[in-house]
């Protein structure tokens, strides 16, 4: 039979799944943030201007590496 809500005590459950979730979607919002900024780029670049593929593609692979190493996980930021 279904339980009641009374049956529910506050502080009981154990937050360690909650905080993986929350973990898991913040990099994968992260990453496919850089993601999408990078080939908006490098399309932008090829097919709305002078740059060309070549000039394109330098300027997202510049943009990717920044973007990976300014958001690559660092030791001091996890608990």
């Amino acid at each position: 039979m279904a339980e009641t809500a009374s049956d529910y005590h506050h502080g009981d459950q154990d937050p360690s799944e909650n905080v993986a979730s929350y973990k898991l979607f913040l990099n994968l919002a992260k990453w496919g943030a850089l993601h999408t900024a990078v080939v908006t780029l490098f399309l932008t670049l090829w097919f709305c201007t002078g740059a060309g593929f070549l000039g394109a593609l330098i300027t997202a692979i510049i943009v990717s590496v920044l973007g990976v190493w300014l958001l690559r996980a660092r030791h001091h930021d996890q608990p």
